[in-house]
């Protein structure tokens, strides 16, 4: 038979109405008395009404994270170090794909309105923002990852993709290279403009001329990798270096030298953004920058936390952590 409240005060010792309060995290219970009946509701194996929990508190204790694509480790890593922070809390989270869709990002901004999630975490489709006023009309707080959208403002969490993006092609000039490529994501989101102004302003810092010819732009995506890296082999005067803007890019450039490797009179080298599970192995590539995926999902937990307790600041935080730059 399942465990009742009343079971759980009668273990922990307490009366009914304290372990409703612990239940519903009133602050006037001491630290001591809410870890015994924690405790009690774990070794009973309570299982918490949360539809009676949610009409008493007004809260669902759910947040909603979506993302472009959950194939991607990158927001997946960003997801669960959401969950780790988030779940301390006593929530939830709903995960949804985005499809990289607007249309898409709108129906599940619906979808999760309707579940009435307490906050949001969002990790843009695109650019474009003046959907997210829903947000703001349903007065759900939100917090962006990775990426900033044109006329909503919300608290952030980013990288330094510029600094970042800097530092490894500064290393590449101070090595003695002068002719390294880019290949960039696309150019409507933050981090692809953020990547590219790093690269193109360390060249400028150091006088070394921009070429087109060894500048290609993609979508972020394996196969845009692939033909990205086709097309600059394939150019009049490949580079000595490429830097690439982002792990999946790397994964389907490298894809490509390692099938044509026999067949290239050029060699050359890889410096990347992303420094990812299978980084390491794949070969090209010496100079990583690296982010610190899991410190982000806290970050942006903590955030949502702080909007949904009522936090008075009424201007958005823009948080940006530093990169690491890594060589093999």
């Amino acid at each position: 038979m399942a465990a009742t409240v009343k079971d759980v005060a009668k273990h922990a010792g307490v009366s009914t109405a304290t372990v409703s309060r612990v239940i519903n995290d009133d602050p006037r219970i001491s630290e001591g008395t809410r870890e015994k009946v924690l405790k009690s509701i774990e070794e009973l194996d309570y299982k918490i009404n949360s539809i009676a929990r949610s009409l008493k508190t007004n809260k669902t204790y759910t947040i909603g994270f979506i993302c472009p694509e959950l194939a991607n480790n990158f927001f997946m890593s960003v997801a669960k170090g959401v969950e780790d922070e988030i779940r301390k809390q006593g929530y939830s989270v709903i995960v949804c794909n985005s499809n990289e869709s607007i249309e898409e990002e709108k129906e599940r901004f619906r979808l999760l309105t309707e579940k009435c999630v307490d906050g949001m975490i969002v990790i843009p489709a695109s650019n474009e923002g003046s959907h997210f006023n829903l947000f703001k009309e349903s007065r759900i707080p939100v917090v962006l990852v990775d990426r900033l959208v044109e006329g909503f403002q919300a608290d952030a969490v980013l990288v330094d993709n510029i600094n970042g993006c800097y530092s490894a092609v500064e290393y590449l000039i101070n090595k003695g290279h002068r002719r390294i490529g880019f290949i960039g994501g696309d150019m409507r989101l933050t981090s692809a403009r953020e990547r590219y102004e790093g690269y193109t302003r360390a060249l400028a810092d150091y006088c070394i001329p921009i070429e087109d010819c060894i500048i290609k732009f993609g979508d972020f995506h394996a196969q845009s990798g692939y033909e990205m890296m086709k097309q600059l082999m394939h150019g009049e005067n490949p580079p000595e270096y490429v830097f690439i803007s982002n792990y999946f890019m790397h994964i389907g450039a490298t894809k490509y030298l390692m099938e044509k490797n026999s067949q290239l009179n050029h060699k050359v080298s890889i410096a990347s953004f992303d420094d990812m599970e299978l980084t390491s192995i794949l070969g090209f590539c010496d100079v990583i920058v690296d982010q610190p995926i899991s410190e982000i999902g806290y970050k942006a937990a903590e955030l949502l936390m702080e909007r949904m307790n009522g936090t008075d600041s009424i201007f958005p935080q823009i948080v940006r952590f530093k990169t690491n730059l890594k060589i093999k």
